[in-house]
């Protein structure tokens, strides 16, 4: 781990002075007021561990599978559009420090390098994320596209029915770049999100791919059951960082709910908030499968390309580490919800 930053605070911190003000505001912010933005952070100090000592252990074991596919650690990488904001390389050095890691990369539909190349530079598992667009053949395309360059999943972000309100970045009247475009779509095209579709669109999806279907976005025990009865094969519990709705539960507030819903037949991941590893043990211990970083991972690209994504992910790691070993968890498997208490100062 470079022992110049040993905290992804740190990351932050130094990215902020690197990168363009109107693509900080762009990531860095949420929707509205920003309440749930805060919140998903803030919900994570209000759950306490509760350590088991002399546990006999060598190196605590943090390898995982999802989907049955194996990674080093429970960490993945976020689906994130326009990275070229942040490094010039954009998804093209945040997929190398991600394989560099041994752990997964999700695409992002809007992302600055197309899927195809993106497929082609990837030493990790790679799934690729798609938003629900209208027309629906804009969103067929990509789910073929993904399957032919070799993704291993397709995630559907169901969150956004409408982009959000980005009151901040709206504010102080930003745009994005000229230069900045979505390489999955030709120039003279504007994909547009809907608020048409309804849950059947996983019926449509399935007969367009044999891939496993993974649902972005779920925050309630309802939809994790409608989710279920469509087939996915796994539930992404997010608020989309904050940026969607304003006021929506916080991510690892609305984990066990859907964890509890889920009774085992899918697996569940969390997305939002994470910043330590002991939030990731924390995320564990709630039952998630495993987690998703997308800001951090941002400020990594920014400081140091690929060394920095890989380095974000290796923080990580060292501190989910420290938490297993003191909390006698020899791996991931023995993080349970014994060990998490809730309090409310």
């Amino acid at each position: 781990m470079d022992t110049q930053y040993i905290q992804t605070k740190q990351y932050e911190e130094a990215a902020r002075s690197l990168v363009d003000a109107a693509a900080w505001c762009y990531a860095e912010s949420g929707c509205g007021n920003e309440q749930t933005l805060r919140a998903n952070i803030a919900a994570f100090e209000h759950l306490y561990i509760r350590p088991r000592m002399l546990v006999p252990m060598d190196a605590p074991d943090l390898s995982t599978t999802v989907l049955g596919t194996s990674i080093s650690l429970p960490v993945m990488a976020a689906p994130v559009g326009f990275q070229q904001l942040w490094h010039p390389e954009g998804e093209r050095a945040s997929v190398q420090g991600t394989g560099q890691a041994q752990t997964l990369y999700v695409a992002s539909s809007s992302a600055t390098t197309s899927l195809e190349e993106i497929a082609g530079r990837v030493c990790s598992p790679l799934w690729f994320q798609l938003y629900l667009f209208e027309p629906r053949s804009l969103s067929a395309q990509l789910v073929q596209r993904a399957q032919q360059a070799g993704y291993q999943a397709i995630v559907v972000t169901v969150d956004t029915p409408y982009y959000g309100r980005k009151e901040r970045f709206w504010r102080n009247q930003y745009s994005l770049p000229e230069h900045i475009r979505k390489a999955n779509f030709s120039d003279d095209v504007d994909p547009m999100v809907s608020s048409t579709f309804d849950w059947g669109v996983f019926d449509w999806l399935r007969t367009l791919t044999d891939l496993p279907l993974i649902v972005k976005g779920i925050l309630t025990a309802e939809d994790t059951c409608k989710a279920i009865e469509h087939g996915v094969a796994a539930i992404v519990v997010s608020n989309h960082g904050g940026r969607q709705l304003d006021a929506a539960l916080p991510s690892i507030v609305a984990l066990p709910e859907v964890v509890g819903a889920a009774r085992g037949e899918v697996e569940v991941y969390l997305d939002g908030g994470i910043r330590t590893g002991t939030d990731v043990f924390k995320a564990l211990a709630s039952g998630a499968r495993a987690v998703f970083i997308g800001r951090s991972l941002l400020w990594g690209l920014a400081v140091q390309g690929a060394e920095g994504v890989n380095q974000i992910f290796a923080i990580l790691r060292e501190e989910l580490e420290y938490a297993m070993v003191l909390s006698g968890c020899p791996d991931v498997n023995c993080i349970t919800s014994d060990l998490l208490k809730e309090c409310n100062w």
